[in-house]
C-alpha cells in the first residue's frame, strides 16, 4: 500500500539523517522538559521520526509494514474517499496522543528522552485487533495468539512495566497509542465493537 510505504521511507530517511547530524536528532526527539519550557511542541510529533539505532527502526518499520498496509487496506474499503487521509491520520495523531502522557509525567525531568515511531505504530495494531480479533498474531514469529488475547496481553505488560520503568522502553507511550487506536476506530465506526464482541464470544 503505497501510503504505507511512503510513510515507512520518510521515517527510514529522517531517522538516517538525524543520525548524522547529532543536534538534529536531539531537536527532533521527546524531551519532555524543553518542550514544556521552551515550547518546543513539535517534538510530540517529531520524536516518532527518529529512532535510537538500527534495530529500534527496523522493529518499528517491520510492524509498520504488516500492520499500516492491513489498516490502509481496511479503511480503504469502509472509507474509500478518505482511507489513506485517515490512515495517515491516525498514525500523526497517535504518535502525539501517545506522547502527552509522558511529557505530563517527565516534564520537570530535564535528562529524560523518548523517540520512535512505537506510540503510532502500537495504535495500528490494535486498531487491526479490532478488526480482525481472531487472526494469529506472532510476537517475534515464536509466539503466536489470536490478536484479541495478545493485545490484551500487550495492554497489560504495558502498564505493568509503565509502572516499573525499569528500562529504557516508553511503555507509556505503547499503552497510550494502543488505547488511542481503538477509540480512533471507534470513533470512525462505531458499529465495529458489535463485530469484534460477536467475533470473540
Amino acid at each position: 500500500m503505497e501510503f504505507t510505504y511512503g510513510l515507512m521511507i520518510v521515517i527510514g530517511l529522517v531517522t538516517y539523517v538525524a543520525w548524522k547530524k547529532p543536534e538534529l536528532h536531539a531537536k527532533l526527539m521527546l524531551n519532555p522538559h524543553q518542550t514544556v519550557q521552551q515550547k518546543q511542541y513539535w517534538r510530540l510529533l517529531t520524536s516518532g521520526f527518529v529512532h535510537n539505532n538500527p534495530m529500534h527502526l527496523f522493529l518499528n518499520l517491520f510492524t509498520l509494514f504488516f500492520f499500516g498496509a492491513a489498516i490502509e487496506r481496511i479503511f480503504n474499503v469502509y472509507f474509500p474517499q478518505a482511507g489513506a487521509l485517515l490512515f495517515i491520520l491516525l498514525f500523526v495523531t497517535a504518535v502525539i496522543v501517545a506522547n502527552v502522557p509522558t511529557l505530563i509525567k517527565h516534564r520537570n525531568n530535564p535528562h529524560y528522552n523518548s523517540l520512535g515511531a512505537s506510540g503510532g505504530v502500537s495504535a495500528l495494531v490494535l486498531a487491526f485487533v479490532l478488526f480482525d480479533p481472531l487472526r494469529d498474531l506472532c510476537l517475534y514469529a515464536i509466539i503466536c495468539l489470536p490478536g484479541y488475547i495478545l493485545g490484551a496481553i500487550f495492554i497489560v505488560y504495558s502498564i505493568i512495566m509503565g509502572k516499573r520503568g525499569r528500562d529504557n522502553i516508553n511503555h507509556d507511550a505503547h499503552l497510550w497509542g494502543a488505547i488511542y487506536g481503538v477509540v480512533f476506530v471507534l470513533l470512525l465506526r462505531p458499529s465495529t465493537i458489535q463485530t469484534f464482541i460477536d467475533s470473540v464470544f
